[in-house]
């Protein structure tokens, strides 16, 4: 009896506000020309979008706005409706409230009733835990349509009314890396007409003994009557250990599933920054696979990263081709990926696994 099959339907993400480049960063937090030069060379992301007004400080959209949107695109562009829905999973680092969780807040303004819902706290792969929560209750046969949500909004971690001339260096350097956004997934027992089928899910926490790499509060930077900072990042350690965690996802992936390196056609890489990534890209060692990225025009969104990613690979995959994508979370050393594969047969020797695809190096 042949194993059952999750197929991937469909994706789609939600951007707030108006892209804000790195010039527009550095004027409104009071840096100077060599802090936006430095940005562009060493960070390497060029423009991010925020939920919140940085003029104003007004929070404009929540993460169960952007949610929201996300997912009515998905379902969209897979062909179904809220009703066709029978589990919903959300992940986020940054939930808009302890209670109500906001993954039901999604599901109520979506019109979704009666299903379970589960809401994951993680960073940059609850993501992919997310995925393998839905997966493996489609697997159980008592679901066939599961709605997954990944996000991240900043609102409680920006202080704009803060003296600017005061504000930290580490703190600058975190505005100019993250952004807000949501992204949504669409999984199904059956298939769709353009779906691919997801072949394996890896996920495995590697922490033990390790000092964290990324720690946020629930406080946020607005709260001065406590000690330190809202968030905080080891940049050396994440600078140091992602690119070997990422090569060793890749290994176990291509090793669980028989693949040679050389099969993958398209690579969906972590997307911590412009500059890391292609560091990471490199470490790799893919030459063949097509890089699918986003993070130099959305900034690091967290967990609507991969969701942006598969928005974007969808439509390049043709029959036979294959796609890896791994994501690291520094907070407690987390390493995830997972790999997918349209149906049908592979093409032939000499043939290019990419004819007809348009070059997509960046999101838009």
């Amino acid at each position: 009896m042949d194993a059952p099959e999750i197929h991937l339907l469909a994706a789609g993400g939600a951007l707030p506000g108006p892209a804000v480049d790195n010039a527009r960063l550095a004027g409104l937090f009071g840096a100077d020309e060599l802090w936006q030069q430095w940005v562009d060379v060493f960070i390497g992301t060029q423009t991010r979008h925020f939920a919140v007004d940085l003029e104003t400080n007004e929070v404009r959209y929540w993460l169960a706005d952007l949610g929201a949107t996300a997912a009515r695109r998905a379902l969209d562009a897979a062909g179904l409706a809220a009703a066709d829905v029978e589990l919903v999973v959300l992940a986020t680092s940054t939930p808009d409230q302890l209670m109500p969780a906001t993954v039901n807040v999604v599901a109520d303004r979506l019109g979704i009733d009666g299903v379970p819902t589960f809401q994951l706290q993680s960073g940059c792969t609850g993501a992919f835990q997310a995925l393998e929560v839905a997966r493996q209750m489609l697997l159980s046969g008592r679901h066939r349509n599961a709605l997954v949500i990944g996000g991240d909004v900043c609102a409680k971690l920006l202080d704009v009314d803060r003296d600017r001339g005061r504000v930290r260096a580490e703190d600058l350097v975190n505005i100019a890396m993250f952004g807000d956004a949501a992204g949504a997934a669409v999984l199904s027992a059956s298939p769709g007409p353009d779906s691919v089928l997801i072949r394996h899910l890896d996920l495995r926490l590697t922490g033990l003994g390790r000092a964290p790499g990324h720690t946020v509060q629930w406080w946020g930077p607005a709260r001065r009557d406590e000690d330190g900072p809202g968030a905080a990042e080891d940049y050396k350690a994440i600078e140091e250990r992602v690119p070997v965690m990422s090569a060793e996802v890749l290994r176990r992936i291509l090793d669980e599933l028989g693949w040679a390196g050389s099969e993958v056609d398209y690579l969906l890489p972590p997307q911590l920054s412009g500059r890391m990534t292609a560091k990471i890209v490199q470490r790799l060692g893919l030459p063949g696979a097509k890089e699918v990225s986003c993070v130099r025009e959305t900034g690091n969104t967290g967990n609507a990263l991969p969701f942006f990613q598969l928005e974007r690979l969808l439509p390049l995959l043709g029959a036979g081709q294959r796609a890896v994508a791994v994501a690291i979370e520094s907070s407690k050393w987390i390493e995830s990926g997972f790999a997918v594969e349209k149906p049908g047969g592979r093409p032939g020797p000499g043939a290019d696994p990419r004819s007809g695809s348009q070059d997509h190096d960046s999101f838009r």
